[in-house]
């Protein structure tokens, strides 16, 4: 089982962790850094005060220990993207699955969004997988440039809410 709950300033050496090895292979590839992964949790704790907010980040939680980080970005007014990272040795464990219909609950009841998007490197399966656990349907790819190498052919997925909302 796992929770999530808000990042504090204490979770840097965790998350400088989390973006090590494996886990950031189709990310950027560079590992974060002790100072990246503090204004990483700086910039997360200045977004939680903004109104409107447009962004959540969450600590992946279990047994005590942060694990992971997931985050909802507000992309219009009624839409979203959802990210998620976990350590390499949590992985085939079901946590990403969960701590992404916890995502999906919070986005489509407290944030009021209608429609969820979120999308993986065509290397990285385990993600289409777990997206589709979470409810969401493959809709496409689209082209993202990585940093110094030809743009790459992502995985998109999508998610509407079933509870109708009056924005668009």
């Amino acid at each position: 089982m796992v929770t999530l709950r808000a990042l504090g300033r204490d979770d840097a050496p965790a998350l400088a962790r989390i973006y090590s090895g494996a886990s950031i292979q189709h990310t950027t590839g560079k590992p974060l850094t002790l100072d990246q992964a503090h204004e990483k949790i700086r910039t997360a704790l200045a977004r939680a005060t903004e109104t409107p907010r447009a962004q959540w980040s969450w600590g992946i939680v279990t047994t005590g220990e942060m694990i992971g980080l997931t985050s909802l970005r507000r992309r219009t007014p009624s839409m979203g993207s959802l990210s998620c990272i976990l350590r390499q040795d949590t992985w085939g464990n079901g946590y990403a699955t969960e701590a992404a219909r916890h995502v999906v609950q919070f986005a489509f009841t407290t944030a009021g969004l209608a429609r969820l998007e979120a999308m993986h490197h065509p290397a990285n399966p385990a993600s289409g997988r777990v997206l589709t656990k979470a409810g969401f349907t493959r809709t496409g790819t689209s082209d993202r440039c990585v940093e110094d190498g030809p743009a790459v052919l992502y995985q998109v997925y999508a998610l509407q809410s079933l509870v109708p909302h009056g924005r668009g």
